[in-house]
């Protein structure tokens, strides 16, 4: 399901159409938080620099081409039923959607922390902002930070704008790679059963916090994990696994009893091409993991794991179910003002803290298109990370463009320091080389990226 699944209302000529806020959307509303900003960070590492004039051409182009992008808020009286969409057509009056800032040393950490600061406001259209930032420290290139409210739009759908600004200023095609295909294998036994739902969730043990607001940010750079040909497991079971292993060990460092891991995981079933939907378009699964699997060794018990996780994933990517489960759209149906809805909402994800995934992973895997800036050059990373909001308080975010992963942590510094989060990714490093060390499994089909 995505956004634009729910019909456009037309209005007096004039006047923006209105489209009503899908669940994905209403759900993020009612949660926000003044000190977790619900912004989507999006970095591209370009090896030149793209002409700021043109770039913001080719970019403001790009938004009209995917309309449901330039999107405000509309106003309404409390007692209205749903929040509504104004498709604006254009950027609002004095938003500057492109800036160049003048290059300066740590540019680059600089346009991070602003990412993660603050998110583009819903009152004003579009809810996205385009930096390209220079950092004299670098000897060559330049990169592009997107900066999105997360309420409105995701990181896929922003990518996909990102790609047609690319095509228009490269003037070069971009259509988008065609998905690797994961075959189920044969001839296995089902899936063991995961931990029981109503055993509640491990959380991140706390490190140690020095802010209550807002979210910190470390990327790193790391090879694809070699996955071994034929293997009926994919990279992304490989990055569920490590991430798993990887909140076990960090537990364990600090005295935390063991308890289940449930990790969230995106599935996005959208099309790449220039008719993708835009909006929030994935669903959401739990992949859970049993404190047993966890702490058994060696290379066997790790083949188990791989081989038992990619039966669970495929179960859940193949099961139709809405974005956020059966409970958030009995919570967005428009029966009561969406005020009460508000405060029942964020009642009950109190409420169900204990039960809450501990972790999320979401994985674009291979980059679909070129991003392909012309004489800016081919882009040669990625990033990107969404808010990490308590009681989770801790994102991992992963792509991959030619052969490198590109890995992103997202912590809430109410949970943990800038050291907490070297120490998870030295630990996730870790954890992801311990899956390359195993023979492959039986049945499957190859699979060239994460998916």
């Amino acid at each position: 399901m995505t956004s634009v699944a729910h019909p456009v209302r037309s209005r007096p000529a004039g006047r923006p159409a209105l489209v009503p806020f899908p669940v994905v959307d209403e759900i993020t509303r009612h949660c926000l938080r003044e000190e977790e900003p619900e912004s989507i960070h999006i970095e591209v590492r370009l090896p030149g620099r793209p002409d700021a004039a043109r770039l913001r051409q080719a970019f403001t182009e790009a938004l009209r081409r995917h309309p449901r992008a330039q999107v405000r808020q509309a106003p309404g009286p409390w007692y209205r039923r749903r929040y509504f969409w104004e498709l604006t057509g254009e950027p609002d009056p004095g938003v500057a959607v492109v800036t160049a800032p003048a290059p300066e040393p740590g540019a680059l950490e600089r346009a991070r922390e602003r990412c993660l600061a603050s998110a583009p406001p819903l009152a004003a259209s579009p809810p996205v902002r385009l930096e390209l930032v220079e950092d004299p420290e670098r000897r060559s290139g330049s990169a592009l930070f997107l900066t999105v409210n997360h309420t409105a739009l995701d990181a896929p759908a922003c990518l996909r704008v990102l790609a047609t600004a690319a095509e228009l200023y490269g003037g070069r095609g971009g259509s988008p790679a065609a998905p690797p295909v994961r075959t189920a294998p044969g001839g296995r036994a089902a899936a063991l059963p995961g931990p029981s739902p109503w055993t509640p969730s491990a959380r991140v043990a706390r490190g140690t916090p020095s802010e209550r607001r807002g979210n910190g940010l470390l990327v790193a750079d790391l090879p694809v994990p070699h996955r071994p040909p034929g293997a009926a497991y994919t990279v992304n079971d490989q990055l569920l696994v490590a991430t798993a292993l990887m909140i076990a060990r960090w537990n364990r460092e600090r005295g935390a009893p063991p308890r289940p891991i449930r990790i969230t995981m995106p599935v996005d079933d959208r099309s790449r091409g220039a008719d993708m939907p835009i909006g929030n378009g994935t669903r959401l699964v739990e992949v859970p993991f049993t404190v047993a699997e966890l702490a058994s060794g060696g290379r066997g018990a790790m083949g188990e794991l791989l081989l038992r996780t990619a039966d669970r994933t495929r179960a859940l990517k193949a099961a139709p179910s809405p974005p956020l489960g059966y409970g958030a759209a009995l919570l967005t149906a428009p029966v009561v003002p969406v005020a009460w809805r508000s405060a029942v909402t964020r009642g009950l994800r109190w409420a169900a803290g204990p039960w809450t995934s501990t972790t999320l992973l979401s994985n674009i895997g291979r980059v679909p298109y070129a991003l392909d800036f012309g004489d800016a050059g081919r882009a040669d990373a990625v990033w990107f990370s969404a808010p990490a909001r308590m009681p989770r308080g801790l994102n991992v975010m992963t792509a991959s463009t030619a052969g490198r992963l590109h890995l992103a942590l997202r912590w809430s510094k109410a949970l943990l320091a800038r050291e907490d989060g070297a120490r998870l990714l030295e630990l996730f490093g870790q954890c992801l080389d311990t899956t390359e060390a195993v023979a492959a499994g039986s049945g499957g089909a190859p699979e060239g990226g994460p998916g």
